[in-house]
């Protein structure tokens, strides 16, 4: 493994808080996700900073993660990130998505995303997988994961393999070919950060102060499984499942 080089392809506008206790959200990442020899960098997506298509090859794989804008959106960043991924698709080149990342991933290869029928979905949810040729005999029927979202993949073109629904979304992990796959949820998240985005998202007036703090009250209940969603990225980034 030494000397892969991996990317993270910074989608979102992150907290001061974040920041400081994590390192950005590309350190939690990072954390989750590098092995001992490789090297990761991060390009801040949303800001216009996007690898050249020399920078491109030089790189195993990618991730691209949340946002709190629309996937379904036209900013220029937005359109120019799905531009990149039809790259990276083409290139067949290892790419992870979550939440807001999983959403682009699908509109890219051709997909269809939009508000989220059930509204919002935030706290710890319970995901189902599907049978696959992907998952192990000694992969569990279901794992929790935190969730922090309002849109979702509606669609999916026919060659994309659904591989995971929930009773809120039908559409909570898929795959494409052996290269992308896409996690509405959050394996990189702690409950830490999400109380902290809680408060973020209601002191923007996106949800009802009431809800999130029922949220908050449900979450001393539930635990996510991290280390099997860390397990199961790092395998598929790492081409090992």
């Amino acid at each position: 493994m030494e000397g892969r080089k991996f990317a993270v392809l910074l989608c979102a506008d992150e907290s001061e808080y974040v920041k400081k206790m994590y390192g950005g959200y590309y350190g939690v990442f990072v954390r989750m996700l590098k092995e001992d020899g490789e090297i990761w960098d991060v390009y801040k997506v949303a800001g216009g900073d996007l690898p050249t298509d020399d920078e491109i090859g030089e790189y195993d794989g990618f991730v691209v993660t949340g946002s709190c804008s629309d996937a379904h959106g036209e900013d220029r960043w937005i359109s120019d990130l799905v531009v990149l991924l039809r790259k990276l698709d083409a290139m067949k080149k290892k790419v992870l998505g979550i939440c807001f990342g999983h959403q682009i991933l699908g509109r890219a290869i051709g997909g269809k995303t939009g508000r989220a029928t059930e509204g919002w979905d935030i706290g710890i949810t319970k995901v189902h997988f599907q049978t696959s040729h992907i998952f192990t005999s000694l992969m569990p029927s279901s794992l929790s994961i935190i969730q922090c979202h309002r849109d979702e993949v509606k669609e999916l073109p026919r060659k994309a393999e659904v591989l995971a629904r929930s009773n809120h979304t039908g559409i909570e992990m898929f795959k494409y070919g052996d290269h992308i796959m896409g996690i509405q949820g959050h394996p990189e998240y702690t409950k830490d950060i999400l109380l902290h985005l809680i408060d973020r998202i209601s002191n923007c007036n996106f949800i009802e102060e009431s809800y999130g703090e029922e949220v908050k009250s449900k979450l001393e209940e539930v635990e996510p499984d991290t280390e099997a969603w860390k397990k199961l990225c790092t395998n598929f980034l790492k081409g090992r499942l």
